[in-house]
């Protein structure tokens, strides 16, 4: 009999339409979440007076910042890589843009920013966007500094009513006769924006908690408007032409030479700056709690190809060059944002205040604006950035950098400290300082201080063959780098000091030692894989016969002497100290596979771990119990007060095929007297299977037998109240009852009065876990309610008064692997 088909609306009633074999795919509907709206609105509100603010620094129409504003939200936003990245008009190429307006003109600039666009996008499809990322810290911390210096210096002067120079040093100059031409007016209005934007933050208790969330730029240049109109203050404000006097691109005019350095700088300042913000707000996106699952990471190529096709927008419509902006994107991920339409829908509201807000926007002090962009540039330069480089010894690229920007310009600064990065770091390769020494106990010590290369190979080679013969060395390497003739040279003195009779060790920075043992030192694997008869990637050399061979585990316990004891020393000497405090009691099989500290990534002192055959919780009783899993459930419990237990079963479980295979007559050997413990796993999986095996039938009577043999769910109906992974079926009757068995023993802890006193008192959990050897995967017990949406998940439906499945759902990796 052939299946039937709805052909009608009132067929389809009765089950979903099935999708037609060459109809078009349903088209997904567009939503946006409540928190990309909300982080949106907040996103916006900052941006606007900033997009003002920075257009007013460069010398710019003011509308360019609000078109740059919202192409980087719209064009950016959607094509870009970095999802909860925001692009706008950016502090950091102010002083670039305004250089270019000085040079080239206003259209000019346009054509320019067209021209960077279309160079990212270039670099974008040569995937060299990672390359951008080799730039030192230290470079873009002191270009970013020294354009956050020239900022402020510029807008301290309008600032006080003035107005500013073309360079940091005429401004400098001319602030003395600045300060003496106070304007009252302007002075009032950036006071007051200055004091707004560094108090409303510092609000302390519940109302500062609501205050912050009205941004603080928002705050004062709100407060500054409404202090310069309720006062009737003689103040510059803004002046926005209309929109159909806006001036566009044009074509390039001036030296081709200028033009490529132009192109090249803005197109360098953008990169660099929206490549390091994103990975910056992938930082600040990992540490979100929820977040991670529905925000991926960036993709940088992508990133540079976005950032490249709004600039081209940009510019081609007459706004600012446009790069990622940390305020704004960090506002973004604060706000809740999870997904880039939270920064689309930014750049929706900078095009609605554009066109239905302009008297409201004409209303605003020039001062205020200046105000907020003064304190923009002073937060570039920024205290954590200096204790950064400080740390690690790059102040000098660093102040390099910084003062080249300010005083050259920023193409020039840049190239000036990729320089000094370059001379540092050649300084550091070739100074190396090798010193030998010998103890009172008669050690030869030779401590090599910075990075060891082939420059210090003579220096080397002549100390260590003064360490006499038979004597003991110890070679402390205090670097971070050794080349290929230096390894050579090391590793050559190792082998030839070792057969003369000698002993030697090479450890690191504080006494670590870092040498590989000789048995491990030609394969494939580390010094401190933790098992022995592991697969090498490359054959070891065959054993030397001048010395007796060691057995297995003397081998074992040499190389843990030799390479794994002095990193475990000193945590293993602490628990010594305070003595064990686990944090849960593991009770799994005997079975060599199943390597508990490697499956659970724990250390000495985590785990309180309980083996036997078959994972087994016999039932507290005279006849039936065993006092040895019992002692150590209730000295877990009881005495080390754990807080959880768990029961791990695992696949091609040895004990679970001899309780299906091996009949209970016979002689009662030892192995046959233990696994009776494991007699109520058999007989719940032989109920349940029969249990199963009534639903098929009723099922299957119901419905007919050839509809209930077609049904799809009939597999799944089967397994109906019996454990099972999540996804798939067990593969055979060994692995069901291995499943099967984990759920029996932790009924079995249950009855243990240890147990379910502290159950009963809310102070214990227990998980049940079954590894899958061949996979490498492990799998954790879902039951109750979690077991029903889990069946739910997978199409099947619950019947009235039928207990919900156990299910053994997949446990994913913590962090996405990345090729």
């Amino acid at each position: 009999m052939s299946a039937c088909v709805p052909t009608s609306a009132t067929d389809s009633a009765h089950g979903p339409r099935p999708q037609q074999p060459h109809a078009p795919p349903p088209r997904k509907k567009f939503r946006v979440s409540g928190a990309d709206v909300s982080a949106s609105i907040a996103v916006f509100l900052i941006a606007l007076p900033l997009s003002l603010g920075i257009a007013l620094a460069t010398g710019a129409p003011l509308q360019a910042g609000l078109v740059a504003a919202a192409v980087g939200g719209l064009v950016a936003g959607r094509f870009g890589g970095a999802p909860l990245q925001v692009s706008g008009p950016a502090a950091g190429l102010t002083v670039v843009t305004a250089d270019l307006i000085q040079r080239y003109g206003w259209r000019t600039t346009c054509a320019i920013t067209v021209l960077a666009g279309l160079a990212q996008i270039g670099l974008g499809c040569l995937r060299v966007a990672r390359t951008a990322l080799a730039v030192s810290p230290a470079v873009v911390h002191g270009m970013l500094a020294g354009i956050g210096v020239t900022i402020a210096a510029a807008q301290l002067h309008i600032v006080l009513g003035g107005t500013p120079q073309s360079s940091v040093t005429a401004n400098l100059g001319a602030l003395p006769a600045q300060l003496a031409e106070l304007h009252p007016a302007a002075l009032s209005v950036s006071a007051l924006t200055l004091g707004v934007l560094v108090l409303w933050p510092r609000i302390p208790g519940r109302v500062g908690r609501v205050a912050r969330t009205v941004p603080a730029p928002l705050v004062a240049v709100t407060a500054a408007t409404a202090l310069s109109g309720l006062a009737a203050l003689t103040v510059a404000k803004v002046d926005l032409p209309s929109w159909r006097t806006h001036a566009l691109a044009g074509l390039p005019e001036g030296p081709a030479l200028g033009l490529v350095a132009a192109v090249l700088t803005v197109t360098l300042v953008c990169g660099v700056q929206s490549l390091l913000g994103a990975v910056a707000i992938d930082k600040l996106t990992a540490k979100r709690t929820g977040a991670q699952e529905r925000v991926g990471r960036s993709d940088l190529d992508r990133e540079l190809r976005g950032q490249g096709m709004a600039n081209m927008v940009s510019g081609a419509l007459g706004g600012l060059p446009v790069a990622g902006v940390a305020v704004r994107s960090v506002a973004n991920v604060r706000a809740g944002a999870v997904s880039r339409n939270s920064t689309m829908l930014h750049g929706v509201w900078v095009v609605a205040a554009s066109l239905l807000l302009v008297s409201v926007l004409e209303m605003i002090p020039l001062a205020s604006l200046a105000a907020l962009v003064m304190v923009v540039g002073a937060q570039m330069v920024s205290i954590n950035h200096i204790r950064t480089v400080t740390r690690h010894r790059e102040v000098l690229v660093y102040a390099a950098t910084t003062l080249a920007v300010v005083f050259l310009g920023v193409l020039e600064g840049v190239a000036m400290g990729v320089a000094v990065a370059v001379a540092v770091a050649l300084h550091r390769l070739a100074r190396t300082r090798i010193t030998c020494e010998e103890d009172s106990e008669g050690v030869h010590h030779v401590h090599v201080r910075g990075q060891l290369t082939f420059l210090a190979v003579p220096r080397l080679s002549r100390c260590l063959h003064h360490i006499p013969q038979r004597a003991h060395a110890v070679v402390e390497l205090d670097g971070s780098f050794m080349d290929h003739a230096a390894y050579e040279t090391l590793h050559s003195w190792l082998d030839a000091h070792a057969a003369q009779g000698g002993s030697a060790e090479v450890t690191g920075r504080g006494g670590q030692r870092i040498t590989e043992p000789a048995a491990t030192a030609h394969c494939g694997c580390r010094p401190w894989t933790p098992w022995r008869n592991h697969q090498c990637d490359t054959p070891q050399e065959p054993p030397r016969t001048d010395r007796p061979e060691q057995h297995q585990l003397a081998k074992g316990i040499s190389a843990f002497q030799q390479n794994t004891a002095p990193r475990v020393r000193g945590e293993l000497a602490r628990l010594a100290r305070e003595g064990q405090r686990p944090v849960q009691l593991f009770l799994t099989c005997a079975d060599s596979r199943v390597v508990t500290s490697m499956i659970t990534s724990s250390g000495p002192g985590d785990l309180f771990v309980v083996r036997n055959v078959g994972n087994l919780v016999p039932l507290p009783g005279a006849e039936s119990g065993d006092d040895s899993v019992a002692a150590a459930i209730e000295y877990a419990v009881d005495v080390l007060q754990v807080k959880s237990i768990t029961v791990c079963g695992h696949s091609g479980c040895g004990a679970m095929q001899a309780l299906l295979n091996t009949p209970p007559t016979g002689a009662q050997t030892p192995l046959k007297r233990w696994l009776r413990h494991g007699l109520p796993s058999l007989e719940r999986m032989a109920e349940q299977t029969a249990e199963a095996a009534e639903q098929s039938l009723g099922t299957a009577a119901g419905q007919g037998l050839d509809a209930a043999a077609q049904s799809p769910g009939t597999a799944q109906q089967t397994l109906r109240g019996m454990p099972r992974l999540a996804g798939r079926a067990p593969a055979d009757a060994v692995e069901q009852l291995c499943l099967t068995n984990v759920v029996q023993q932790l009924e079995h802890l249950r009855a243990h009065e240890a147990v379910s006193r502290r159950l009963a008192e809310g102070d214990l959990e227990l998980h049940g876990m079954y590894f899958h050897v061949g996979e490498a995967q492990a799998y954790l017990l879902a039951e109750g309610t979690a077991g029903a949406e889990e069946g739910r998940k997978e199409g099947e439906t619950m019947r009235a008064g039928q207990a919900p499945d156990e299910v053994f759902s997949q446990v994913p990796p913590a962090h996405p692997v990345e090729v």
